[in-house]
């Protein structure tokens, strides 16, 4: 049975059998293959737990860490399981010092496995693109005016509405992925290269009632739709405190060194 509870994991992760058990079905499933050749013909070797190719080639010996973010790394299979299992399993996303706490690992070690983790958590290393029927629109995120430093006002451009608040472009697939990027302003010169980015040519793009920022030759384009999908998802995040965690880290980052935006888009 799988772990339900971090409790469980960590115990069931604990021995090489149960994690064999749970990764060769989800890595192989129709049956272990040699990723050097591609051969079916392998044994398993029990007193190393891994297997070997029947066919004679370099690197004839593998294991369930060959070929993927876990291949150079010393940490077990005990360790990583449960950290993937963490990443996956928390809404509002893990820190690398709740998983330094949880695994008994440095904050160190946390740090890297988290970077690992969320590295094989995109598609294709660059989130894919995104296609179909997708809606686009902007917010703003930020404390209110009145409540800022003398200071942090002072840095602020408060010119460029929304009280020096950092301005975050959302696209949503409808029923898929959804993609995030912190912006300078709303003009079409700094949204539209974007999205032209981040969604395949062709796909329709459903906008508010400024539709002229989101009208490009190469997308089929509705405006003045309900953009009911991606306003409830900005809702839910900033109910939950999570909206763009890595946007908004970055934001008070940059804040701090005087720059009212994210220089690097990220990616939800």
């Amino acid at each position: 049975m799988e772990p339900t509870t971090l409790q469980e994991a960590v115990v069931y992760f604990a021995t090489p059998e149960n994690c064999r058990e749970y990764v060769v079905p989800r890595c192989w499933p129709n049956g272990v293959v040699c990723p050097t050749c591609g051969s079916t013909h392998v044994k398993f070797q029990p007193q190393h737990n891994r297997w070997q190719c029947s066919n004679r080639h370099p690197r004839r010996q593998f294991t369930l860490k060959t070929g993927t973010i876990m291949e150079d790394s010393p940490l077990g299979l005990d360790k990583w399981l449960p950290a993937m299992w963490l990443v996956a399993s928390n809404r509002n996303g893990i820190s690398s010092w709740e998983l330094h706490r949880a695994l008994g690992v440095t904050q160190k070690t946390a740090w890297f496995l988290l970077h690992r983790v969320r590295l094989a958590m995109q598609d294709d290393l660059t989130c894919g693109s995104l296609g179909g029927e997708v809606e686009v629109d902007e917010t703003f995120i930020g404390g209110k005016a009145r409540n800022m430093h003398k200071e942090r006002k002072e840095r602020a451009d408060m010119r460029k509405g929304g009280g020096g608040k950092t301005i975050v472009m959302g696209m949503l697939e409808r029923g898929g992925k959804v993609r995030a990027s912190a912006i300078p302003d709303r003009t079409k010169v700094s949204m539209q290269p974007i999205i032209r980015g981040s969604v395949e040519p062709g796909t329709t793009i459903y906008s508010d009632e400024h539709g002229y920022n989101w009208t490009m030759a190469e997308f089929e384009h509705c405006d003045g739709e309900p953009l009911s999908e991606i306003r409830g998802w900005q809702r839910t995040h900033q109910r939950h405190g999570e909206f763009l965690e890595l946007v908004e880290a970055d934001h008070r980052r940059n804040l701090r060194f005087g720059r009212t935006f994210p220089s690097v888009p990220v990616r939800g």
